[in-house]
């Protein structure tokens, strides 16, 4: 069964809903495939100018499916298919979002949050990081914010994300209507000044991903194989404390 939403056309702006609400949309490996051959297709069309990435259920994205997880090489070169695409990745967020979910929040271009929507970098609970993820987060959030956050595990609301630099605006109502000036500007733009323009923001994400991605691909698999990292997710999974917790 498909984890992603049929695409949804309207005005040159395509739609892609992640579509496992049971499973609170976690990146399994199946998900990364299917959202990664989406995004190629939305490249290779002419007629889309731009992507719209949310979400069915009250979970954007809770991070990696811990009993099917995608490879981090994988996870890597989803969240690059997004900075890289020719055309803009607008994030819609009515939900929560967790460790890397937040991933796939930063590698977007520009992200919307309703008051509903909550954050949390959960890994140092796990016994693991936020490795490979630190790819889109690093060159584009407050520093100082992620040093708290990477390293407490602490949720945060919607006006926070927009603080620290994580979403482009929170909405205090209605997230589609805080929206509607961003899609029009884009609908109005040209796909080559899209393309041309995007390539101006997106250089120095780009040249995080080029130089770290090696490295934060092979310290995220040690992580996860780690004794303290299976007691983590074996205790998150089995809904108890991990042996470590005072």
């Amino acid at each position: 069964m498909s984890r992603l939403a049929a695409p949804v056309h309207d005005r040159g702006i395509t739609t892609l809903a992640l579509d496992a609400p049971a499973h609170r949309n976690a990146l399994s490996a199946e998900l990364v495939d299917e959202l990664t051959a989406a995004l190629d297709t939305c490249a290779a069309d002419e007629t889309v100018r731009a992507v719209v990435l949310t979400h069915t259920g009250n979970t954007f994205c809770a991070g990696a499916d811990l009993t099917a997880p995608p490879e981090p090489s994988a996870l890597v070169a989803l969240m690059r298919r997004i900075v890289a695409l020719p055309k803009p990745v607008v994030a819609r967020v009515t939900g929560h979002v967790r460790a890397g979910g937040l991933g796939l929040l930063a590698a977007c271009d520009i992200s919307a949050a309703g008051d509903g929507a909550s954050f949390a970098l959960t890994e140092s609970r796990l016994g693991l990081a936020p490795a490979v993820i630190s790819l889109p987060l690093l060159p584009r959030t407050d520093p100082r914010a992620l040093a708290r956050y990477y390293l407490t595990g602490e949720r945060f609301d919607a006006a926070e994300a927009a603080r620290i630099g994580l979403v482009t605006l929170a909405a205090d109502d209605d997230v589609d209507q805080a929206l509607v000036p961003v899609l029009d500007g884009l609908r109005r733009a040209s796909p080559q000044g899209l393309a041309a323009s995007k390539e101006l923001v997106t250089a120095t994400v780009l040249e995080s991903f080029d130089q770290h991605a090696e490295d934060l691909i092979a310290r995220s698999a040690a992580l996860f194989a780690s004794a303290e990292a299976r007691e983590g997710m074996t205790a998150f999974l089995e809904r108890r404390e991990p042996a470590w917790v005072l």
